[in-house]
């Protein structure tokens, strides 16, 4: 991050590695320029063993809010003296903001997603039978919005099935305060028919097949991958070739930067035309 002393703007940023291919500087300039804020939002490589350093390396230069991404999440959560009850509940933070009292921790994946599901793609999750594939740091940061949306159930689905159960029980007290029925679920078995199938899977960025059978796609099913762009073809494909309604995880990218922007400026932007206009940008090859 480069800084001058004469520059009034506040100071984002994006912390990851790899990071490159990141859109959110591009989303947040949207955002800026339709809300009339004065900000500059950059990406930020982060050595592997070095982001606690580099983080407050650019405190000290003026950063005043970050989206953190893979490996750094878990990282960020623990970093921060302050968090919000749906970090600690993901065991992990996408979001940091600083303020006089220091960096509170924050995870907007999952009301990102929920808003995406519900707004985007006009599908409420009240009394829906959701099926989450995948117990690892996407699943966990996604759970507990998923379960405050109070669908009839959600099932859990993972390789692992000690994993898949660590999580069920580290949010089974939250399901139960919002009444909905959360089990674990091996890949094979994970039952049929369900309204949303949400692959939160390592299996696109691996560019594995689809992990779970197409039993698992009730009629007229909304099937969301949590990943876009290249990596999430092959499931968006396997989606409609079975009748579902394929979404990929663009829209929720959007819906997190927005609630990330509102808690960093106070202001929550219009998400809508920021997709479509990031959808247009990404067409275009740009």
């Amino acid at each position: 991050m480069t800084t001058d002393p004469r520059d009034p703007l506040d100071r984002y940023a994006v912390l990851g590695n790899p990071v490159a291919h990141s859109r959110s500087p591009f989303i947040h300039a949207a955002f800026a320029a339709q809300t009339g804020q004065a900000l500059v939002y950059e990406r930020e490589l982060c050595p592997l063993d070095g982001f606690g350093v580099r983080l407050q390396a650019l405190a000290a230069q003026g950063l005043r809010g970050c989206n953190v991404t893979v490996p750094f999440k878990f990282e960020a959560l623990a970093l921060a003296p302050r968090h919000t009850e749906r970090a600690a509940l993901a065991g992990a933070a996408n979001v940091l903001c600083l303020d006089p009292t220091g960096w509170l921790a924050d995870n907007s994946d999952g009301i990102g997603l929920v808003r995406d599901i519900e707004q985007g793609a006009g599908r409420p999750l009240a009394g829906c039978r959701v099926l989450l594939v995948g117990a690892g740091g996407a699943g966990a940061g996604v759970l507990g919005p998923l379960l405050a949306a109070q669908p009839a159930q959600v099932v859990l689905a993972n390789r692992s099935a000690d994993k898949a159960q660590a999580l069920v029980a580290r949010h089974a007290a939250w399901a139960q305060d919002h009444g909905v029925p959360l089990t674990a679920a091996s890949l094979q078995a994970p039952g049929t028919g369900f309204d949303v199938v949400l692959n939160a899977s390592a299996s696109s960025l691996q560019g594995g097949a689809v992990p779970v059978p197409a039993t698992v796609l009730g009629k007229g099913a909304l099937a969301v991958d949590l990943m876009y762009g290249a990596a999430a073809q092959p499931f968006l494909d396997w989606a409609r070739a079975h009748g579902a309604q394929a979404r990929d995880g663009l829209g929720m990218l959007v819906e997190q930067a927005a609630e990330a922007f509102a808690l960093w400026r106070g202001v929550r932007p219009l998400t809508a035309p920021v997709l479509a206009a990031l959808r247009a940008e990404m067409a275009a090859g740009r």
